[in-house]
């Protein structure tokens, strides 16, 4: 099906005309059309082009009402104050844009694809190899995710890649220590779970983290291992490739449970551009974008200086030969550009890297392999709290590992969902329990600016009331027990009756979605998205509060309301979806 145009670009073309029709010298025009709480919407373009052009707004905002046509759409336009135009719209212009929306078998609401799809590739969910995933590898799987999933509807070609830790100086040190001391693994860690087989890898990882620190000669051994593994010695690249093959499962396991597709095909860790390395230093070297000092390659900032005033530099190789970050980062974004030919490369990192980021960026940029054409973003996200506001520990001082983390959330909602269960399962319980609590622990992540760090509150966060997704999956639930309940009475819009202002209030912002997830996948913010699914939850409560949807007066009238309703299911089950986020039919 054809996209729907919403109501407000509508509008806008009818006043963008007027406008332009009234003051043609000054070619196209934007009425700067919002919603607003004294009409419809308001135009507040015209204060600022009557200023342009020297002419009087509101004699311009009368010209351009006069060119305006009501009918259909428009029911009324008015100037207000200094020169704004308060626009109403026609109720039938509302049920019959919802209408046009509701057909719409796709499923899509009517959301258009973009016209000129690009290529993204995103970079996100990065856990480590032989490392628990903990608290702080939530926000780049959640938000990456959502990115992913808004960027895939509006037509973008997404390619994921999961950067996870898997080559480096650790590893030689961890498999130096297993040779020396082969019973530390678990005997039985060929039959264990994976969280299982992760935590003995932990537990083996942290042993010799110890022992490294500590004992220089056990450090030295660790580092001839290392060249050993980069030279491609056999006995160490299988006992590596144990660790890593390990570790997938358990990462597996774990967003599973977060209930996130990842695939092994986008699984492309450190050690897949280790082929590369050799040829980025050369290249680079080559060009005059990195220079030697003090035997390592270096990259110089005009405007990156330490608090010595001195330059602090990007080190791509190090002076014992060895490869840094930077390196990997580098020969990921020739692979990205030149082989996965992105137009867009975002990054999904802690705000923290932001400055590594900033000089790699550049790097490519200096060296040509980023240009007007490719852009490069880091998505950067802030740090999850506890509720003292601190950043999110065990009461040990450890870091919260992920997996006790989501079970919790279950438990918690679980308990929430057995108090409001009304003839369910334990089976069902257990189920709907999963949705709901990995369902709020994504959407208290997601609802929160990326940028900005958020206090982790599981009281919170499976409340029935306030900003939760809980609060969302409950009126999607709501809306199916009544269709459930509605017996031989069907959605069926009537373009024809007279709204009340709780049904135009929840029909006009039900038809901002298509906008809405436009520019929530334009900017990479999620959150903006979250937003306006609360919103459409709350207009909703409203909409049922004062307006009774199988009582009403008449058979038409109860029809255009469950019409109302359904529309509003849609929406809902379709921008949670989005965000990762399920949405039972019963709760």
């Amino acid at each position: 099906m054809a996209s729907v145009t919403s109501l407000s670009d509508s509008v806008h073309q009818r006043l963008a005309a007027s406008l332009s029709a009234a003051l043609p010298q000054a070619g196209s025009a934007d009425p700067l059309l919002r919603r607003s709480d004294r009409a419809d919407f308001q135009a507040n373009g015209i204060l600022a082009l009557a200023k342009k052009e020297k002419a009087n707004p509101r004699e311009l905002a009368t010209q351009v009402v006069s060119g305006v046509e009501s009918g259909e759409l428009i029911k009324d336009v008015e100037v207000s104050g200094p020169g704004f135009l308060n626009i109403t719209l026609t109720d039938r212009a509302i049920t019959e844009n919802l209408a046009a929306r509701y057909a719409d078998d796709t499923g899509r609401l009517g959301v258009p694809h973009a016209e000129q799809p690009g290529t993204t590739v995103i970079d996100y969910a990065q856990p480590n190899v032989a490392k628990e995933m903990h608290v702080g590898h939530l926000r780049s799987a959640v938000i990456g995710d959502a990115v992913v999933q808004l960027l895939e509807f509006t037509g973008e070609n997404v390619i994921r890649r999961h950067h996870i830790g898997d080559w480096g100086t650790q590893f030689g040190m961890l498999i130096q220590y297993l040779e020396e001391h082969p019973h530390e693994l678990d005997h039985k860690a060929d039959e264990a779970s994976g969280e299982e087989a992760m935590s003995n890898l932990d537990r083996l990882y942290k042993a010799a983290r110890k022992l490294f620190d500590a004992d220089e000669e056990f450090k030295t051994r660790a580092r001839r291992r290392v060249v050993d593994l980069q030279a491609g010695d056999p006995q160490t690249l299988a006992t590596w490739q144990k660790f890593v093959d390990e570790s997938k499962i358990y990462f597996f396991s774990v967003f599973e449970k977060l209930d996130m597709e990842i695939r092994d095909a986008d699984i492309v860790g450190e050690s897949g551009y280790n082929d590369m390395l050799a040829e980025t230093c050369r290249l680079l070297e080559e060009s005059g974008v990195a220079v030697r000092s003090e035997g390592a390659l270096c990259v110089f900032f005009d405007d990156i200086k330490g608090p010595d005033g001195n330059p602090v530099p990007l080190i791509v190789q190090k002076s014992d030969g060895g490869y840094g970050y930077a390196a990997t980062d580098l020969s990921a974004i020739r692979d990205r550009v030149f082989n996965l030919k992105a137009n867009s490369i975002i990054y999904v990192v802690d705000a923290r890297q932001s400055l590594h980021f900033k000089m790699v960026f550049e790097t490519a940029r200096k060296a040509g392999w980023l240009g007007d054409d490719v852009k490069a973003h880091q998505l950067a996200f802030g740090t999850v709290l506890g509720k003292d506001g601190k950043p999110f520990k065990t009461r040990e001082g450890e870091t919260v590992r992920l997996v006790d983390l989501l079970d919790e959330a279950i438990d918690r909602a679980s308990a929430v969902v057995r108090e409001k269960a009304q003839d369910l399962s334990e089976e069902e319980i257990a189920e709907r329990g999963t949705q709901v609590g990995v369902g709020a622990v994504k959407y208290a992540d997601l609802s929160t600016s990326a940028n900005r760090d958020y206090k982790f509150d599981l009281d919170q966060m499976v409340s029935l009331n306030g900003d939760t997704s809980v609060y969302l999956q409950y009126a999607y639930a709501r809306i199916q027990s009544i269709l459930r309940k509605a017996g031989a009475s069907r959605p069926v819009a009537h373009p024809e009756l007279e709204l009340h202002e709780a049904e135009r209030a929840l029909g006009l912002h039900a038809d901002s979605f298509a906008a809405t997830v436009a520019e929530a996948a334009t900017e990479y913010a999620p959150h903006k998205l979250a937003a306006y699914l609360y919103q459409l939850a709350s207009l909703y409560t409203t909409f049922y509060d004062k307006c009774p949807v199988l009582k009403a007066e008449t058979q038409e009238q109860i029809e255009n309301r469950l019409f109302l309703c359904d529309v509003t299911a849609r929406t809902l089950h379709r921008g949670m979806a989005l965000l990762g986020i399920r949405t039972p039919e019963r709760l």
